[in-house]
């Protein structure tokens, strides 16, 4: 006896939905779970979820000077905002006013100043002033973009500019609200007497992208070694020994840079 064909059309899907059902709601998630118990991928597929935290996940140390610190995050750390800043390379002039927002570089010269500060190194970077903002210029010409240099504003500085002569010209503080740019200024960062391989490494002044990297460089690890050391009271070449340990070489042998596992470091140096 032949079905209708309306009918056989409904069974077909039945059986359709019935297969794709077992495959892809019970088969598929159960192999994931299996293969996520095996060796190597079980801490991961659990989350490293240890009594200070997840491995996997960046946390903030700032409080405790007695621990080696993460590298910057744009959502401070928070699992359930995990993004970037979304700023980039041509970001160096300021938004001031009632609700001020630091271009990228400027956080970059006031994270580097910092970190310099706690480490007891230079902290300066190029293109940065010595109080921590982007050392840029609105540098306006007689003839536009070119000619003799009429006028000159420190753009991301409301006080006293970092420079007092430019070309001959004094250099005027900013004012609030005012777009430099669309005035006609030609914008001009100034690099400064830093050091053109500035100390402090730029993982320690940059975030990642999700802004929850729990790894930092072993540049920046060791840059903390004296501070961890001095004080914990321990001798300088155990930590560095610790720092050793807990260093990731680069995934296969070739992809990414070598990194510090924080968390684990930190847990290492409370002996648990």
């Amino acid at each position: 006896m032949r079905l209708p064909a309306w009918l056989a059309q409904h069974l077909a899907a039945l059986r359709a939905l019935l297969v794709l059902t077992v495959v892809l709601g019970l088969a598929y998630p159960l192999l994931m779970v299996g293969i996520g118990t095996l060796p190597g991928l079980s801490g991961r597929a659990s989350g490293s979820i240890g009594p200070a935290g997840s491995t996997l996940i960046g946390q903030s140390f700032d409080d405790d000077s007695r621990y080696f610190q993460s590298r910057p995050s744009a959502t401070g750390y928070d699992p359930a905002a995990t993004g970037a800043s979304n700023l980039g390379p041509e970001s160096i002039v300021d938004t001031l006013g009632d609700d001020p927002s630091p271009s990228l570089l400027t956080q970059v010269c006031a994270r580097s100043l910092a970190v310099g500060e706690r480490e007891g190194v230079d902290g300066r970077r190029p293109y940065c002033t010595a109080e921590g903002v982007g050392a840029v210029l609105a540098v306006f010409h007689r003839d536009g973009f070119t000619g003799p240099v009429t006028r000159v504003v420190s753009v991301n500085q409301t006080g006293t500019p970092f420079l007092a002569v430019y070309q001959g010209v004094r250099v005027e503080p900013a004012e609030n609200g005012v777009d430099y740019r669309a005035l006609g200024a030609v914008i001009t960062p100034v690099r400064g007497d830093a050091p053109s391989r500035p100390v402090v490494p730029a993982d320690a002044v940059t975030a990642s992208g999700s802004g929850l990297d729990p790894h930092i460089s072993p540049a920046y690890a060791a840059l903390q070694a004296p501070r961890v050391a001095r004080e914990r009271n321990l001798d300088l070449a155990r930590v560095r020994e610790l720092i050793t340990e807990h260093t990731d070489g680069r995934t296969l042998g070739f992809l990414g840079e070598p990194g510090v596992n924080v968390l684990e470091l930190n847990v290492a140096l409370d002996g648990r």
